[in-house]
């Protein structure tokens, strides 16, 4: 970062983190003409806009770029300086994860409880789509990302996690009023199923890969939780995919029933992170491999 003032990107990291110049300068506890200085200095510098000032505020390419490597450089020092002076650990070391509501709701938890416990670190989950959890580390919010892309990143490894097994359940009372003939065109036309969000197309993959139905031709609840996912199932408001790992016991138990026992479908997961770790951070990649490699089907 040669040439570059800390101070100037961390007025731009606080503008886009706080959402505007008000809270921003409240943060850095300088006026809001001194946030928009330091910003049009560091622009100067690098000879490009770095802030597309709309609301709220969002990097140009150039400046998440820069925010990446600020952030990243941010938390290398955050464990470094501990080591160096000693009295410098009273903060917790920040980690944010980017994650897909499937794994934080079955293997992401348990396989980070054991470090959680050991170490002092403030955990920050950031849920999304896992079509979009890239997208949360390429622009340095988190230090890694749970995504179904196997491409690594520029900068970055793509470490295979396991499988998540999908199957398309319901409550008996649900399939007995809408699938008592068995899952067909027909059926599927009248019966209200559930996604994730307007991202989430993993159902819709489900019903035109299998059953030759466009997009969009079904009731789809949207509902950004996989708890409630199976709480919908469970109380037959509608059928669902979900993993299987999540509901063993609900199968096991007849409260939900596997309704295409001929069909699963499989995703492959994985752990993207920056190339250059160390310490804690190397210690969370080790973890979630060897817990995801242990509770996941490989």
């Amino acid at each position: 970062m040669e040439g570059l003032d800390y101070r100037w990107i961390q007025a731009l990291d606080a503008v886009v983190s706080q959402r505007g110049f008000e809270r921003a300068a409240e943060m850095l506890c300088i006026t809001q003409s001194a946030v928009s200085q330091r910003i049009k200095q560091l622009e100067k510098h690098m000879a490009q806009p770095l802030l597309v000032r709309e609301q709220p505020p969002r990097p140009t390419p150039a400046g998440q770029k820069l925010l990446g490597l600020y952030r990243r450089v941010r938390l290398l020092e955050q464990e470094l300086l501990p080591d160096i002076r000693p009295g410098e650990n009273s903060q917790p070391l920040q980690m944010s994860i980017a994650s897909n509501a499937d794994s934080l709701a079955t293997w992401l938890l348990p396989a980070l409880s054991p470090l959680l416990r050991q170490r002092r670190i403030e955990i920050n989950l950031m849920l999304e789509d896992e079509s979009r959890t890239l997208d949360r580390l390429r622009s340095g919010e988190v230090v890694g990302a749970i995504s179904m892309e196997a491409t690594p990143m520029p900068g970055c490894v793509s470490d295979y996690l396991g499988r998540m097994d999908y199957l398309c359940v319901a409550s008996p009372d649900f399939q007995a009023r809408y699938f008592a003939e068995g899952v067909n065109r027909e059926a599927l036309m009248r019966a209200p199923a559930v996604a994730f969000d307007q991202y989430d197309d993993l159902h819709e993959v489900f019903i035109q890969q299998h059953y030759n139905l466009p997009r969009g031709s079904v009731l789809t609840h949207r509902v950004r939780s996989s708890e409630a996912f199976v709480k919908l199932a469970l109380q037959g408001v509608a059928y669902c995919l979900i993993p299987k790992i999540q509901i063993e016991s609900e199968l096991d138990s007849g409260g939900l029933v596997n309704l295409t026992p001929e069909i699963m479908l499989t995703r492959r997961i994985y752990w993207h992170h920056w190339a250059l770790e160390s310490g804690v951070f190397s210690e969370v990649t080790a973890q979630l491999l060897a817990h995801a490699r242990k509770r996941l089907p490989q």
